[in-house]
């Protein structure tokens, strides 16, 4: 059984992403997908890149993903089965590389700046 390996990055989240022949099962830090993520939007997000390709059901994932949140965790799961599935089968970049799969989304939380109560927010003004 031959096994393809993916890192997938997105927020603060890192995953690393194994995919192999199967029956469609995805599991995210030895959970299943939907007992780990929760919310049917994010199994969405994370089953969309072997939807677009046609192969959901017969590819399994195994997942461990750390840092930032579900959401973050989510989107850096999907980036590593796109990548993982260009391993596997080289022809299917262009369908991904269309659909946006491959870019790796850059937006992540602005740090905190000083003189100010967050990244942009000022403190109130007072008059008097």
């Amino acid at each position: 059984m031959e096994r393809y390996y993916a890192t997938g990055r997105r927020k603060n989240a890192i995953a690393r992403v194994w995919i192999s022949n199967g029956t469609g099962e995805v599991t995210i830090n030895g959970r299943p997908m939907s007992a780990y993520l929760g919310r049917k939007v994010l199994e969405m997000i994370v089953a969309s890149p072997l939807r677009q390709v046609g192969l959901d059901g017969k590819i399994d994932v195994v997942a461990t993903a750390e840092g930032g949140g579900l959401a973050g965790q989510a989107g850096a799961v999907k980036l590593g089965i796109a990548r993982a599935i260009i391993e596997m089968a080289p022809d299917l970049r262009s369908p991904l590389r269309r659909t946006g799969f491959l870019t790796r989304d850059p937006r992540a939380k602005e740090r905190k700046k000083y003189g100010r109560k967050r990244a942009r927010r000022g403190f109130q003004f007072v008059k008097r």
